[in-house]
């Protein structure tokens, strides 16, 4: 899966697939992948059991010389590895993304203002 998921980066980063046309994409290699029979309806959960983070993003934007070169939400499963796969984010990022997961913080994990040549890194829990 981790394939999939840079080439689907990989796409937006070169403004070939929007955020929003990646985003059910990158959803879909998320979700759970559960082994039933055939004619079988799918365990419910058991009650009580909300996985944390479910259904939240982690929004990674990248400017290069003013202009934005990567746009995209992906879901916090994804969360570190996106970070590593994102052209202009260092390794160092990755760790403070898993902190803020596993803290569950919303809001601005990293802000690097555009700087004199225009680049700029935003990475927000949302």
């Amino acid at each position: 899966m981790r394939d999939e998921l840079a080439t689907i980066l990989r796409l937006v980063a070169e403004g070939k697939l929007s955020p929003d046309e990646a985003a059910p994409i990158i959803e879909a290699l998320s979700g759970p992948r559960q082994a039933t029979s055939p004619g079988a309806a799918p365990a419910p959960a058991p009650s009580g059991s909300a996985q944390p983070g479910r259904g939240r993003r982690i929004r990674i934007q990248v400017s290069e010389r003013g202009r934005k070169v990567v746009d995209v939400r992906v879901p916090l499963a994804f969360a570190a590895m996106a970070a590593r796969m994102v052209p202009g984010i260092p390794e160092s990022y990755a760790a403070l993304i898993q902190e803020a997961v596993e803290t569950d913080a919303v809001g601005p994990i990293v802000d690097l203002a555009e700087d004199e040549d225009g680049d700029a890194v935003l990475i927000t829990l949302e």
